[in-house]
Formats: C-alpha cells, structure tokens, sequence
C-alpha cells in the first residue's frame, strides 16, 4: 500500500515540476489507482454506510424508547373564592363512643337549639398557577404492530445488501472503463509504432527512388509516385500521435491523474488471460442477484402496506413529579405519580382503502418479478454475445497474425525483386501498404480480443 502511495506521489511531483519523465504503468497498477480515485466507487462506499446506519436504525424499533419530558408555567392567573363564615353546632360523646348533637332543647318549630355553638369566622382561598412545572420519565414498547416492524427492519437490511452488490457492479464498471481506456492506449500507441516503421520504409525507398533519378536512372513520376506515399506516411504519423496523446489523457482521466500526466504503457501488447472454459452462467454477476433483492424488496414492502391495516398493540410506562397549584400560597400538589398504559388499536372499516392498497403492492411485486425475468434473460444474451466475440476475437488474432507473417515474406520479396529489376515500383509500393494494413489489423486484432475478455469477464460475474 505505501509503495503505491509512492508511486503516485511521484507521478504527481514529476508532473508538477514539468519534467519530462515517463513512468511505465500496468493494467494491475492503472485498475488499482482506478478504483481508488473514482467518483463513482466512493458514491457506492457512501451509500453502503448510510445503509449500514439505516439498518441499526429499524432493528432500534425492537427495543423500547426511553423519553425525558418536563413542563414549566409562567401566568399570572389567579382565582380567590370567599367562603362565609358563621355560628356552627357542636357534638359531644355519646354513650357508644361516636359524637352527637349537643342539643338543649327544640324551638316550637321543630329546630333543634343546641348549648353552644362554635363560630367560624370568614375565609378567602387564594389559588393561583404561577411556578407549577412537571417531569417524567416515560418508556414505550411495542407489542404487536402488525408485522410492521419486521418489514421495515428487513427492507433496510435489503437495501444494505442491494447497497453492497451495487459496489460490486460499479467496480467491475470501472474496470471495464480502465481496460478500455488502457488497451485504447495501447492500440493506438502500436499503431503508431507501425506508422513510424512503415514512414521509414517509405523513406529509404523516396531516398533510393531520388538518388536513382539524380543519376538519370528514375523517371521523375516514380519520384513523385513515392512522394505521395511518403506523405501519406508522415500524415498518419501525426494522426497516431495525436491519437496517443488523447488515449494518454483518456486514461490520466479514468485512473485519476491529472491529465498533463507524462505516462507509458508496456512496449507491446500483454499475453492476455487465458480462459479455461467458457463459463455460460449469470448467477455470479452482481446484477442477478440485485433483482432477486429487489424483488424480495417488493414482498416485505407489500408486508409493510398490509401492516397498517391491521391492530396494533403496545404499552408504556410513566413516572412522573408534579409540583404546583398554590392554595394560599402552599403547593396542592408536590409528590410522584407512576402510571401504566396500554394501547389497543383495531381498524374496522376503510371502505377497501387496505384491500385496494395491497392490491397494488402485490402488483408492483408482481412487476418486479417480470423485470426480473427479462433482464435474466437479457443478460444470457448478453453473456453468449461476449463468448461469440471472444471467440471471433481469439480468430481474428491468428488469422491477422498469419497475414502478417505472409505481408512481410511478401514486402522482403518485393523488396529484393525491385532492387534486381524483376518488380516495378508500383508493385512494390502495393507490398509496402499491403505490410502497413496487416500489422494495422494485427493491433486492432489484439486490443479486441483484449476487451472482449474483459467483456466477457463482467458478463460472467468473474471480472
């Protein structure tokens, strides 16, 4: 890991300071730097993590919530009642131990007149709710909530996993681009390689052609003859280094270097990965089992609907301190309260809002398994079209191989039959374009069949 923090350090010092170094890099080294400046994979990292935090948070919901609450009154409202006062009879022991009326005797009305009576004088009450303030303590639990919170609690654990596969994918997105990216560097780089070689070719011929018209031995059309293929040379030359330098800055892009980066690639291109088998199975691609979590994602969100149409049973405890409501200016109420609570919730009649809801989640689940069946058999497509181009790929290569081995025997025949007069210039000029096209093929052959494995790595779920 440090080496390759090196590495890239240097990279990026060399290209700050403008000199004019190159530094040779690798498939592996250009996938690893990739992967690790990529805007897109630190986005699936990202989503991963929220994922993670949401799946904590639903499967909290199990467990019960705990709540401090207080409640503090400010007002100046107040309310004074007057109670009369007045003379009140009085009661003595009676001969069973419980009071009775002390009563003298009777008025001729009937009205008892006791012997004495207690007065009472006038009182006042005073109440006011200045400074009254509770706090509590309050817990809730959920019982039964209609499968409410098992849904919920395993969508989030879906949309982790689904999280998880989407990195999986978007890596192997990236490395797609990366090779692309690399190989068309490479392509482009011998291709102008063999548009350097055949210039130089053409050029010794101008230069023989010339030297043979000076002497009087070459008409002046073949010098010309030459000259156009000569600049037709030099043309494509300028053509493939304008090309490499964009497939450099290409690939500065992708792997994350700032795009002036003076970089190269290995002279030639790599033997590629060979491939034992052609594995015809799309289970291990990322995308498969994507669906199959976003269909099970349509099941419990049809759960979920379900849930809230049926009854929901929880309780909750609370312990609470209260202190105000003054009479007189002394507290009514200044002690602790506990109390335990119950819920029950049953629905009876939403005129079909709950069948018709669950109707359409079980019809978007339905959706989901359709999608599902297309895309499998989309991507099965996909994997034999990627077998079938490796496969023409790997031909291509052999036969362009074999055309080039046969272009060169034939420019070397060419080559010796015009210098001995047995071969006219047109001729060989045919052999010189005939060589430059087959090595052209050869490295287009090459960087095809080298795509064409990664391609059919991604279809297979191997890349």
């Amino acid at each position: 890991m440090k080496r390759r923090f090196y590495h890239i350090a240097a990279l990026i010092v060399v290209t700050i300071c403008g000199v004019n170094a190159q530094e040779v890099m690798t498939l592996e080294q250009c996938r690893e730097m990739a992967l690790e400046n990529n805007k897109q994979i630190a986005i699936a990292n990202q989503t991963g993590e929220k994922t993670s935090a949401d799946v904590r948070a639903y499967r909290a919901n199990y467990f019960p919530k705990f709540s401090l609450s207080g409640n503090y009154l400010l007002s100046n409202v107040s309310s004074t009642l007057s109670m009369p006062g007045g003379y009140l009879p009085t009661y003595v022991p009676g001969a069973d131990g419980g009071l009775v009326p002390n009563i003298l005797t009777t008025s001729p009305s009937g009205e008892p007149i006791f012997k004495e009576y207690a007065f009472m004088p006038d009182t006042e009450f005073k109440l006011k709710l200045n400074n009254s303030y509770t706090a509590g303590l309050m817990a809730k639990q959920p019982i039964y909530m209609g499968g409410k919170i098992t849904a919920a609690y395993k969508m989030a654990r879906i949309g982790h996993e689904l999280a998880n596969l989407n990195k999986n994918l978007t890596r192997s997105e990236v490395l797609v681009l990366t090779d692309e990216a690399y190989w068309g560097y490479v392509k482009v780089y011998e291709l102008h390689k063999v548009a350097e070689k055949y210039k130089a070719v053409v050029n010794e011929l101008f230069r023989n052609v010339q030297a043979g018209h000076e002497v009087g031995m070459m008409q002046r059309n073949n010098v010309l003859k030459v000259q156009v293929k000569l600049n037709e040379a030099e043309l494509q030359v300028r053509k493939a280094e304008n090309a490499m330098r964009l497939a450099r800055m290409n690939l500065c892009h992708v792997i994350g270097l700032p795009l002036t980066t003076d970089i190269t690639l290995p002279d030639s291109f790599e033997s590629p990965d060979a491939v034992i088998g052609y594995q015809a199975d799309i289970t291990s691609r990322p995308e498969y089992a994507m669906l199959d979590k976003q269909v099970e994602l349509k099941r419990q969100q049809t759960k979920l609907v379900r849930s809230e149409f049926l009854p929901n049973v929880g309780v909750a405890a609370m312990y609470d301190y209260t202190y105000g409501i003054k009479l007189n200016d002394k507290p009514l109420i200044d002690n602790t309260s506990f109390a335990a609570v119950v819920s029950v919730n049953i629905p009876l009649f939403q005129w079909g809002e709950g069948r018709n809801k669950v109707r359409s989640a079980r019809t978007e689940q339905k959706i989901a398994e359709l999608k599902q069946a297309d895309a499998n058999e989309k991507m099965e497509l996909e994997l034999m079209q990627s077998i079938n181009e490796v496969d023409e790929a790997s031909l291509e290569v052999a036969l362009t191989q074999n055309s080039l081995a046969e272009a060169e025997e034939n420019l070397k025949t060419h080559k010796d039959m015009y210098e001995e007069g047995m071969a006219t210039l047109a001729d060989y000029l045919e052999a010189q374009t005939t060589w430059q096209k087959a090595n052209s093929d050869c490295v287009n052959a090459s960087a095809s069949l080298r795509l064409s494995l990664t391609k059919y790595k991604k279809a297979s779920g191997r890349l």
